[in-house]
């Protein structure tokens, strides 16, 4: 078997694999892939994908849950659109790639991105503790898991502003209190579904409310809202597998049992780093990410060796990011802890015999 240690698209349970093979070959006559998104057996799918949500996360009343497209980077400007007021300004945490490019987008729609706080002073290897905020910013926007660099938030931050959060790398793997937020979005294609689904989790009394003279149909959530997610054509078979992959996790134990496996792997994966001579973690300790654990070999001689083992070992997706280099091993919901074991068998083979 292969360990999955990509950043994304996701892994995902193999029942949910087996289980979505079958809907494309029949889901009640008709492949999941043909289906009318307007049929009443695709309709009562969006229905329960959109409850399972709300199931998992606890959402309380008041919120509506969308599947959307575009992705995260669609969000960027979703989230600054519909979220923007009279002031035309908001604060932004600039801990990485993706923060820097929801501020830049931010920008290109009329926002005064004003950076609230930014870890950039070193290469993004830890999370900014001191915010610099204004009374008269619209909101607040954060990104909650950083992919490339590794570091996560391990807190809500604390804010009167309306706040946003981009939750795309670690939705789902640990339980998350929304009713501090006004707007979550993440794409679908690492905890929860294939790529193809953004899900949005909206507080409904800021829908209709932007001040933004630019504002088309589909970037307007309220339109979403006001349709069911159903205003276009949805992205019919990555709700359905979402549906399935939010079903698992609920039968394994929901939220909670995913961040004690997910601690779990993190944890067994950090202290191999941190008690191996030849290799060295990244970012802060208390920074680091469960999903997402990037390293570097001391010395860079014995490269090719490691590179080697870990292949030999089925072992996939653990090259960093090509901005930064060294390893990432992104351990997302559905990776089981004996392929973190793998992994750890094989830094200590390494170690033993080029140590």
């Amino acid at each position: 078997m292969k360990h999955n240690f990509g950043a994304g698209p996701c892994i995902l349970p193999q029942d949910v694999f087996k289980e979505a093979s079958k809907a494309v070959l029949d889901f009640n006559g008709l492949s999941i892939l043909e289906i009318s998104h307007r049929s009443a057996d695709f309709v009562k799918v969006m229905e329960e994908a959109r409850q399972k949500v709300k199931e998992a996360l606890n959402v309380p009343d008041g919120y509506s849950v969308l599947y959307l497209q575009g992705g995260a980077s669609l969000g960027f400007t979703i989230s600054a659109l519909n979220m923007m007021r009279e002031n035309k300004k908001a604060g932004y945490i600039n801990t990485g790639t993706w923060a820097t490019k929801a501020i830049k987008e931010a920008k290109s729609v009329g926002i005064d991105a004003v950076t609230a706080a930014s870890s950039e002073d070193k290469g993004f290897t830890y999370i900014p503790k001191d915010l610099n905020l204004s009374s008269d910013f619209d909101f607040l926007h954060y990104t909650s898991n950083n992919t490339i660099c590794g570091t996560q938030f391990q807190d809500v931050v604390k804010t009167d502003l309306p706040l946003i959060c981009d939750m795309s790398s670690d939705i789902f793997s640990k339980p998350v209190d929304v009713s501090k937020f006004d707007l979550i979005y993440a794409g679908a294609q690492k905890n929860l579904g294939p790529a193809g689904a953004t899900l949005y989790i909206v507080k409904d009394e800021i829908l209709g409310k932007s001040t933004s003279d630019f504002l088309p149909s589909y970037l307007d959530l309220k339109k979403h809202a006001d349709k069911d997610s159903m205003m276009n054509t949805p992205p019919v078979f990555s709700v359905y597998v979402s549906l399935l992959n939010l079903n698992n996790l609920l039968s394994t134990g929901g939220v909670e049992a995913a961040k004690t496996r997910n601690e779990a792997k993190a944890n067994l994966l950090y202290s191999e780093i941190d008690n191996n001579p030849l290799f060295h973690g990244t970012v802060a300790k208390e920074d680091r990410s469960n999903m997402n654990v990037t390293f570097l070999l001391k010395d860079d001689a014995p490269t090719e060796i490691f590179n080697k083992m870990w292949n030999d070992a089925n072992i996939v997706g653990i090259k960093g990011h090509r901005s930064v280099g060294g390893y990432r091993a992104s351990m997302y919901n559905a990776l089981s802890i004996d392929s973190v074991q793998v992994l750890v068998d094989v830094m200590k083979e390494f170690t033993r015999k080029n140590g």
